[in-house]
């Protein structure tokens, strides 16, 4: 079991999730190391939005590494000194997967094999690693167990597969301490708008336009409030080893809404009125659409004490409720990252 003084470190750390993964890790105690892609503005992605969030005394115990995943020594210069690894970072833009499938293996392929090697280098580091629900393709059972067949339908389900037989490989050749955790949809705030609940939420609030353009409406998903995902991987590092070394788990609600549905829900609740139409040129090619994501959560909630706790009613109220206060951030280009 790990302590809350530990340090740990995280990649992706400057993205949607890991910002607020590292704010839970900070709040709980731990000392955190915070990989965040390299770039000339030195900016820290959405770590910008969280320093301004947490006390000083947290802020102490942040350190902000400008790297890059797909660089070894980088890499190894990271989890050098850590209890924990926690893998998040990814190329997770699933239409640009299909022009720029060679760039998803360079990160999510090559990046995990760099996570892996430094932590077995290193003295067997524990790791966290991130899947995606996308790994299952269109459900052919509902809800869906940790045992449905892996089916990729985009170059991205495809380099994330990879990723998670890389990591069970690691835990079973050399005795790696590894743990998947396959969030479902996740959102809420710093989500990019390339996302489905702030893409309607921001077309719901833009004057002037009466209409909410999206993909397909019919695809269905199950949505998670970011803090419940986060909570669930804090947990899934405080549990015993024993417990969840080599083992897979879904992390979702276990209900599913449509799309179409989603954005009527989104805009009643934001009290608007526009039409919903369905954009040919955002749908998925018609083989690779994911028509149906529900999780099956009972394997974790039996053996990690969670549950997910902001239903989808809060969770889009304080989504948007954020997005009308950084509205600037839709035009930031970190913001879309």
């Amino acid at each position: 079991m790990s302590t809350h003084s530990e340090t740990v470190a995280v990649t992706g750390a400057g993205g949607f999730i890991g910002s607020h993964l590292v704010e839970e890790l900070l709040h709980s105690g731990r000392t955190v190391r915070a990989l965040v892609h390299y770039n000339a503005l030195s900016r820290e992605g959405w770590l910008d939005d969280v320093r301004k969030r947490i006390k000083k005394d947290d802020l102490k115990r942040l350190k902000v590494v400008h790297g890059d995943v797909c660089d070894a020594r980088s890499v190894r210069s990271l989890i050098e000194g850590s209890a924990q690894v926690f893998h998040l970072a990814a190329l997770i833009g699933i239409p640009y997967s299909y022009v720029a499938p060679q760039s998803y293996i360079n990160v999510n392929v090559s990046g995990t094999l760099n996570v892996l090697e430094a932590c077995r280098d290193l003295g067997n580091v524990r790791l966290i690693h991130t899947s995606t629900s996308e790994v299952y393709g269109t459900a052919q059972t509902t809800p869906m167990t940790e045992r449905h067949p892996l089916q990729a339908q985009s170059p991205y389900a495809a380099s994330k597969i990879a990723a998670d037989q890389l990591v069970m490989a690691w835990h079973r050749c050399f005795e790696l301490p590894v743990t998947i955790l396959r969030p479902f949809n996740t959102y809420g705030p710093r989500q990019s708008l390339r996302a489905i609940i702030p893409t309607i939420i921001a077309q719901a609030l833009a004057p002037g336009t009466p209409t909410i353009r999206l993909g397909a409406m019919d695809p269905v998903r199950d949505l998670t409030f970011v803090t419940d995902t986060t909570h669930a991987f804090r947990l899934a590092a405080d549990a015993p080893l024993e417990t969840v070394n080599g083992k897979v788990y879904n992390l979702g609600t276990g209900k599913g809404l449509s799309i179409g549905n989603l954005a009527q829900m989104i805009l009643d609740q934001l009290k608007v009125t526009k039409s919903i139409e369905s954009v040919e040129e955002r749908i998925r090619p018609e083989s690779s659409e994911v028509r149906i994501l529900i999780s099956d959560n009972n394997l974790f909630r039996k053996e990690i004490p969670w549950k997910p706790e902001v239903d989808l009613a809060k969770g889009i109220e304080l989504t948007a409720k954020w997005m009308k206060d950084h509205v600037d951030h839709f035009k930031a280009d970190h913001y879309t990252r």
